[in-house]
């Protein structure tokens, strides 16, 4: 196996995320990294009509942001994640997870894969993205829903 020394866990808020986490602790405590967490807010106030003022635009985004950080604290917390690096972005899931990825120098992405077909697996999926895009390894783990 290789040794990682930063690991950039991909993470939702659904009830599945502990099969991420997890797996992300496991690896890290095998290899001795440290963990950074990651969740991507796909839909800013940017995609909201544009008859809304400007001051209500940037308030929504403040506001979205602002939830969404005390939202991965608390599953940063719960998880025992509480000293890691945490980031909160707007954007395009895919595309958002590798920035950062790179800008924090994590040599290993960690995240979920609900393993879609037919035409959702045309479309493409966030893990596939990441994996196509990323030029450190990622990890897709497998999450069902059954």
């Amino acid at each position: 196996m290789a040794k990682y020394r930063h690991i950039l866990l991909a993470v939702d808020f659904t009830p599945e995320v502990g099969i991420i986490t997890s797996k992300g602790r496991e690896l890290a405590e095998r290899s001795g990294s440290k963990i950074s967490l990651i969740h991507v807010l796909e839909f800013s106030s940017s995609n909201y009509p544009r008859d809304l003022p400007i001051s209500s635009i940037h308030d929504l985004d403040d506001h979205l942001k602002k939830h969404a950080e005390v939202e991965l604290r608390e599953l940063a917390i719960t998880h025992g994640f509480q000293n890691s690096r945490q980031y909160v972005e707007f954007g395009v899931p895919k595309q958002e997870i590798v920035r950062v990825a790179e800008e924090v120098a994590a040599d290993l992405i960690v995240l979920g894969s609900h393993g879609r077909h037919g035409i959702q697996r045309l479309l493409g999926s966030t893990a596939n993205g990441v994996l196509h895009l990323a030029k450190c390894d990622v990890l897709a783990v497998r999450i069902s829903r059954d």
